[in-house]
C-alpha cells in the first residue's frame, strides 16, 4: 500500500439523468481524463438554491484519476452538463493499493 501523497484523486460529480452520466462519462473515457468512471444511478439530493431548499434524483459518478487531470475534468464536465453550477468535488486520494495506483497512472493520460 503506498500511504504517502499519491498523486490521484477521486472526482464526485451529480448528473441530472443517467443519460447525461452516460455522455459525461464517455467524453471523460474517451479523453483518457479518467481510468475509471463509476456511475451510481440514483442518488436523492438535497439542497439550496435560489434562496429555499431543493430536492433532486440525480445520477452519481465517481471519477478514479490523476490529480494532475482534475483541471481538464472540471472544463470538460461544465461544458457537457446540463446544471448553471454542477457539483464537481475533487478528493485527494491519500492512500492506496500500490497495483491500483500504478494502473490510474498508465491508463490516464498526463
Amino acid at each position: 500500500m503506498k500511504t504517502e501523497p499519491s498523486g490521484f484523486a477521486v472526482v464526485l460529480v451529480t448528473a441530472a439523468s443517467l443519460d447525461e452520466a452516460n455522455k459525461i462519462t464517455a467524453a471523460l473515457m474517451e479523453s483518457r481524463k479518467a481510468a475509471c468512471v463509476n456511475i451510481v444511478p440514483r442518488v436523492v439530493s438535497w439542497f439550496w438554491w435560489q434562496g429555499k431548499i431543493d430536492t433532486a434524483d440525480e445520477a452519481m459518478l465517481i471519477i478514479k484519476t490523476r490529480a494532475s487531470a482534475v483541471p481538464g475534468i472540471i472544463e470538460l464536465v461544465k461544458k457537457q452538463h446540463s446544471y448553471s453550477v454542477p457539483e464537481i468535488i475533487a478528493l485527494p486520494i491519500i492512500a492506496g493499493s500500490a497495483d491500483y495506483l500504478d494502473w490510474i497512472s498508465r491508463e490516464v493520460e498526463e
